[in-house]
């Protein structure tokens, strides 16, 4: 791996923000192919907001709905920054991050499940778990955790 070899991918429900797909890898079209793929089935949507960048043309199925632009990515870069927020804050607790690529996706899978299931939306007052009725609560850690299908 080289420097500029790590990307993080998002797939977001613009309706509720909850994170649906997440890859970490080289910015690659085999990328974009499995973020396709980790998001089918959760989401009827059929429009993708992306930037520029090429390989979403490439790979997105002629069926989507395809709109390019920074305008239209703001509330996913938003997210992007919040996450990136959590990775940093883990990162300076591990002496390889980024280096290794498993400890990379471990790190990117916790702070995805913190944003989905424990971090509270300050003026929603609830978390995109809540906000697309999977729970009715914000989760803590524990039960994070504990839930039995995330271990």
């Amino acid at each position: 791996m080289t420097q500029g070899d790590c990307w993080i991918g998002m797939t977001q429900a613009s309706s509720t923000g909850l994170i649906l797909a997440t890859r970490v890898g080289k910015h690659t079209d085999q990328f974009i192919t499995e973020l396709i793929t980790n998001t089918e089935g959760k989401t009827n949507c059929k429009q993708w907001h992306t930037d520029d960048w090429g390989g979403y043309e490439r790979v997105l199925p002629p069926e989507v709905k395809h709109i390019i632009g920074k305008d239209q990515t703001q509330h996913k870069e938003r997210t992007n920054g919040i996450v990136r927020q959590q990775i940093g804050r883990w990162h300076r607790r591990q002496n390889k991050f980024g280096k290794v690529w498993e400890q990379t996706e471990i790190t990117v899978r916790l702070a995805i499940a913190y944003f989905n299931w424990i971090w509270v939306h300050t003026r929603k007052n609830n978390t995109a778990a809540q906000r697309s009725g999977l729970t009715i609560a914000p989760w803590k850690w524990n039960d994070l955790i504990t839930y039995p299908t995330l271990c």
